[in-house]
Protein backbone atom coordinates (compact mmCIF):
# COMPACT_ATOMS: atom_id res chain seq x y z
CA UNK A 1 0.00 0.00 0.00
CA UNK A 2 1.09 3.72 -0.77
CA UNK A 3 -0.34 5.85 1.39
CA UNK A 4 1.69 7.72 3.53
CA UNK A 5 2.38 6.77 7.29
CA UNK A 6 0.84 10.26 8.01
CA UNK A 7 -2.51 11.19 8.07
CA UNK A 8 -4.54 12.29 5.19
CA UNK A 9 -7.96 14.19 5.24
CA UNK A 10 -10.45 14.15 2.21
CA UNK A 11 -13.94 16.16 2.01
CA UNK A 12 -16.22 14.09 -0.26
CA UNK A 13 -19.29 16.16 -1.34
CA UNK A 14 -21.41 13.05 -2.61
CA UNK A 15 -21.93 9.50 -2.70
CA UNK A 16 -20.47 9.05 -5.43
CA UNK A 17 -17.12 10.84 -4.95
CA UNK A 18 -16.73 8.96 -1.53
CA UNK A 19 -17.56 5.74 -3.75
CA UNK A 20 -15.02 7.23 -6.22
CA UNK A 21 -12.47 7.58 -3.18
CA UNK A 22 -13.07 3.95 -2.45
CA UNK A 23 -12.26 2.97 -6.02
CA UNK A 24 -9.16 4.65 -6.06
CA UNK A 25 -7.92 3.91 -2.71
CA UNK A 26 -8.52 -0.25 -3.88
CA UNK A 27 -5.57 0.10 -6.17
CA UNK A 28 -3.38 0.56 -3.62
CA UNK A 29 -4.29 -2.80 -1.92
CA UNK A 30 -2.68 -5.78 -2.11
CA UNK A 31 -3.74 -9.51 -0.95
CA UNK A 32 -3.71 -9.25 3.25
CA UNK A 33 -4.18 -5.86 3.43
CA UNK A 34 -6.89 -4.63 5.80
CA UNK A 35 -8.91 -2.05 5.66
CA UNK A 36 -10.53 -0.72 9.19
CA UNK A 37 -12.95 1.93 8.79
CA UNK A 38 -14.58 3.73 11.79
CA UNK A 39 -17.50 5.95 12.10
CA UNK A 40 -20.89 6.65 12.95
CA UNK A 41 -24.02 5.48 11.71
CA UNK A 42 -24.63 7.06 8.65
CA UNK A 43 -21.13 8.05 8.01
CA UNK A 44 -20.65 6.33 4.76
CA UNK A 45 -18.81 3.15 5.55
CA UNK A 46 -20.84 0.95 3.37
CA UNK A 47 -20.79 3.59 0.91
CA UNK A 48 -16.96 3.72 0.42
CA UNK A 49 -16.60 -0.21 0.93
CA UNK A 50 -18.49 -0.31 -2.38
CA UNK A 51 -15.82 2.14 -3.90
CA UNK A 52 -13.38 -0.39 -2.69
CA UNK A 53 -14.94 -3.81 -3.96
CA UNK A 54 -15.76 -1.94 -7.66
CA UNK A 55 -12.16 -1.33 -7.72
CA UNK A 56 -11.21 -4.70 -6.67
CA UNK A 57 -13.08 -5.77 -9.16
CA UNK A 58 -15.83 -7.00 -7.78
CA UNK A 59 -18.99 -6.89 -10.17
CA UNK A 60 -22.76 -7.07 -9.19
CA UNK A 61 -24.19 -5.67 -5.77
CA UNK A 62 -22.39 -5.11 -2.63
CA UNK A 63 -23.66 -4.76 0.14
CA UNK A 64 -23.56 -4.36 4.58
CA UNK A 65 -23.39 -8.06 6.09
CA UNK A 66 -24.79 -6.52 8.75
CA UNK A 67 -27.19 -9.62 10.00
CA UNK A 68 -24.49 -12.49 8.93
CA UNK A 69 -21.57 -10.25 9.53
CA UNK A 70 -19.35 -11.66 6.82
CA UNK A 71 -19.80 -11.41 3.06
CA UNK A 72 -17.33 -12.57 0.53
CA UNK A 73 -16.77 -11.27 -2.95
CA UNK A 74 -14.55 -12.40 -5.80
CA UNK A 75 -13.12 -9.53 -7.59
CA UNK A 76 -9.25 -9.29 -8.96
CA UNK A 77 -8.33 -10.32 -5.35
CA UNK A 78 -10.92 -12.37 -2.83
CA UNK A 79 -12.66 -9.65 -0.82
CA UNK A 80 -13.88 -10.34 2.90
CA UNK A 81 -15.99 -7.68 4.43
CA UNK A 82 -17.31 -7.70 7.76
CA UNK A 83 -19.76 -5.59 9.32
CA UNK A 84 -19.52 -5.71 13.15
CA UNK A 85 -22.08 -3.05 13.96
CA UNK A 86 -24.58 -6.06 16.23
CA UNK A 87 -21.23 -6.98 17.60
CA UNK A 88 -20.96 -6.79 21.09
CA UNK A 89 -17.71 -7.58 21.74
CA UNK A 90 -14.41 -8.65 19.88
CA UNK A 91 -14.81 -12.34 21.22
CA UNK A 92 -17.72 -12.92 18.93
CA UNK A 93 -15.66 -12.81 16.01
CA UNK A 94 -13.07 -15.15 17.40
CA UNK A 95 -15.76 -17.44 16.87
CA UNK A 96 -16.22 -17.10 13.00
CA UNK A 97 -12.27 -18.10 12.30
CA UNK A 98 -11.56 -14.68 11.46
CA UNK A 99 -7.52 -15.26 10.93
CA UNK A 100 -8.00 -16.75 7.82
CA UNK A 101 -9.80 -13.74 6.42
CA UNK A 102 -7.37 -11.74 8.04
CA UNK A 103 -4.12 -13.36 7.01
CA UNK A 104 -5.80 -14.88 4.00
CA UNK A 105 -4.72 -14.14 0.45
CA UNK A 106 -7.50 -11.69 0.34
CA UNK A 107 -8.45 -8.15 1.15
CA UNK A 108 -10.25 -7.42 4.47
CA UNK A 109 -12.20 -4.38 4.63
CA UNK A 110 -13.71 -3.90 8.08
CA UNK A 111 -16.54 -1.69 9.46
CA UNK A 112 -17.15 -0.79 12.95
CA UNK A 113 -13.29 -2.34 13.27
CA UNK A 114 -13.28 -0.06 16.74
CA UNK A 115 -14.71 -3.37 18.04
CA UNK A 116 -11.93 -5.81 17.61
CA UNK A 117 -8.96 -3.61 17.71
CA UNK A 118 -6.95 -5.99 20.23
CA UNK A 119 -7.42 -8.72 18.14
CA UNK A 120 -6.22 -6.92 14.46
CA UNK A 121 -2.57 -7.50 13.36
CA UNK A 122 0.05 -4.80 13.78
CA UNK A 123 -0.44 -3.57 10.31
CA UNK A 124 -3.79 -2.35 8.42
CA UNK A 125 -5.38 0.70 7.14
CA UNK A 126 -7.27 2.94 9.34
CA UNK A 127 -9.70 5.44 7.83
CA UNK A 128 -11.90 7.26 10.22
CA UNK A 129 -15.37 8.88 8.45
CA UNK A 130 -17.32 11.65 9.77
CA UNK A 131 -20.45 13.17 8.70
CA UNK A 132 -20.38 16.75 7.96
CA UNK A 133 -23.90 17.18 6.45
CA UNK A 134 -26.47 14.93 4.08
CA UNK A 135 -23.92 14.59 1.38
CA UNK A 136 -20.57 15.77 2.72
CA UNK A 137 -17.65 13.56 4.25
CA UNK A 138 -14.87 13.54 6.15
CA UNK A 139 -12.50 10.87 5.68
CA UNK A 140 -9.44 10.39 7.41
CA UNK A 141 -6.89 7.70 6.24
CA UNK A 142 -3.69 6.56 8.62
CA UNK A 143 -1.40 3.64 7.72
CA UNK A 144 -0.48 2.04 10.55
CA UNK A 145 1.50 -0.63 8.81
CA UNK A 146 4.30 0.16 11.22
CA UNK A 147 1.68 0.37 14.15
CA UNK A 148 3.75 0.67 17.37
CA UNK A 149 2.70 -2.37 20.07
Amino acid sequence: MSISKNKKTIITTSARATQRLGERLACTLAPGDIVCLVGELGAGKTCLVKGLARGLGVKGYVNSPTFKLINEYQGKLPVFHFDLYRLEDGRQVSELGYEEYLFGRGVTLIEWAEKIIPLLPRQYLKINLKRIDEHTRKIELRDWRAKKK
